[in-house]
């Protein structure tokens, strides 16, 4: 086997045994600190429009200021 080709099974290699890592991150619902929700809501009638209330704390979506009772879970009946 020549060097590029053990370099390149390394690389392969090497990407397939982060692939569970990246999976794993990208599938968290929880947001980096300091992140931007990929959606906003300015209200809980918006949210309840697009489908998306009752919204849990760290889903895509959720404000502190569409949960009234700071249960961690915004627009809730």
């Amino acid at each position: 086997m020549s060097a590029i080709a053990k370099a390149a099974a390394a690389v392969v290699i090497g990407a397939a045994g982060l692939a569970p890592f990246a999976v794993a991150a990208s599938a968290s619902a929880a947001p980096f600190p300091g992140a931007t929700p990929a959606k906003y809501y300015a209200n809980c009638d918006a949210a309840r429009a697009d489908g998306a209330a009752p919204i849990q704390k760290g889903q895509d979506g959720y404000s502190d200021k569409l949960d009234r009772d700071g249960d961690g879970i915004a627009c809730e009946n």
